[in-house]
């Protein structure tokens, strides 16, 4: 899979203000724990503008909310948590807030602001969620005191390390076993039932999951069909309630089983999109587990009878998978055309006891290759994760704010050939 870049969304207004933008080195914008995020910070004014300065902010938070009727019928209750990971400002241009209302002039023409800020260690993995996220971003404020400030954002991908080979459980063999008796009006029928077994619990996207599984029909009925499908269970944690969420991300189909057959997984392979690694380490108000699971659905009104199992989704493969078959190595990614680079750099310095520190000049470079002890081991590729953009507009932000608002975060992908399972 290639991997993908974010379009920029390049400020543009008549008046002034012709562009105002955050472009990132990195063009995937993925990054580890304890990496620099380098990158540059353009202004171009068709005709020079008073300002009281322009501030860079980098910022690391999850958060979760949701909102639930009250038993008594009455209203609704809202639930919240947040943890900030990071956040620092910076001061590109002028003054800060603070210092006054005094107002200095940016020239006409393009200034380009480059910047490098250090990550912490021990980050979390990016995460989008229907109640919730960890997300990371860059924000640009030029502050106009007695006016509407201009904002641009760009937000970024943080990807926790989880080496499955650090994980006893990653490959222990799984199994599960389920049966159910169909009632046809006052008459019960006989059973069916399912065994569904995988050779190990951890994976890493990109991976194919060899699915072996046996089905017995004992019944009367027909089953429509039998299928494996891959469940995201979310548990978003407020001060005094949590919820879950399910979310289906990819399904293998097989077709009908008449009754008093039988029907045999044999191999079929379920391979893993790109998704977050589990459990979002480091977070403690999200947590994600992956249910591989295997359906048979019968005919009629019947509930389906499901054998569920717990698999790991890693981002560093297991060793003896790599040696075994390797995955490719991916293809060299390209800047596209266009790809605007600054005429013009000033460098910023960090605050005091800060993480931000003078950058180098600026050039575009490939995301960095997880962190890993097994010899020879390709680098992932990077891309979108399978469950699409999602506005990422905070509660910080107006109609003013501009940039990257529908985002992706982006995950490791190794390629050992095969087309990620999708819905069906």
């Amino acid at each position: 899979m290639s991997g993908s870049v974010v379009k920029k969304d390049i400020f543009c207004k008549m008046g002034k203000l012709n562009i105002f933008e955050i472009t990132l080195s990195n063009l995937q914008g993925v990054y580890y724990a304890g990496q620099n995020v380098q990158g540059h910070c353009t202004v171009e004014l068709n005709e020079e503008m008073s300002m009281r300065g322009i501030r860079l902010k980098f910022e690391g938070k999850a958060y979760v909310h949701w909102t639930e009727s009250k038993s008594s019928g009455s209203g609704s209750k809202s639930y919240t948590a947040t943890e900030k990971y990071f956040e620092q400002e910076v001061l590109l241009f002028g003054i800060w807030p603070g210092q006054g209302s005094d107002t200095t002039k940016l020239a006409a023409g393009r200034t380009t602001f480059q910047f490098c800020f250090v990550l912490p260690p021990n980050l979390p993995s990016s995460f989008e969620g229907t109640h919730g996220y960890v997300r990371y971003f860059v924000k640009a404020t030029i502050d106009k005191p007695w006016k509407f400030d201009h904002t641009t954002k760009r937000p970024f991908t943080i990807i926790g390390i989880l080496d499955l080979n650090t994980d006893a459980n990653a490959v222990i063999p799984v199994e599960g076993v389920n049966q159910k008796t169909l009632c046809c009006l006052c008459c019960a029928s006989g059973p069916i039932s399912a065994s569904f077994h995988l050779e190990r619990r951890g994976y890493v996207p990109g991976e194919p999951i060899k699915l072996l599984a046996n089905i017995k029909n004992k019944s009367n009925q027909k089953m429509d069909k039998s299928f494996v499908d891959l469940r995201m269970t979310i548990t978003y944690y407020a001060r005094t309630k949590n919820r879950t969420s399910v979310k289906e991300v990819g399904r293998v189909l097989e077709g009908p089983i008449e009754e008093g057959q039988s029907f045999s997984w044999e191999g079929q392979v379920f391979v893993l999109p790109p998704l977050p690694p589990s459990h979002l380490a480091g977070c403690r108000i999200i947590d994600v587990k992956y249910i591989l699971q295997l359906n048979v659905e019968p005919s009629g009104m019947s509930l389906n009878l499901e054998v569920p199992l717990e698999i790991i989704i890693g981002t560093i493969p297991l060793r003896q998978v790599v040696e075994l078959c390797p995955p490719r190595a991916p293809q060299p990614f390209q800047p596209p055309v266009g790809f605007p680079l600054p005429t013009e750099a000033v460098n910023i310095s960090g605050m005091d006891g800060g993480s931000v520190i003078p950058s180098a000049p600026f050039e575009p470079v490939m995301p960095y290759q997880p962190p890993s002890h097994i010899p020879n081991l390709p680098p992932p590729s990077y891309s979108e994760c399978v469950l699409g953009k999602v506005n990422v507009k905070d509660e910080d932000d107006n109609e003013y704010t501009h940039g990257v608002l529908e985002y992706a975060p982006v995950y490791t992908y190794y390629d050992w050939g095969y087309q990620p399972t999708a819905m069906k």
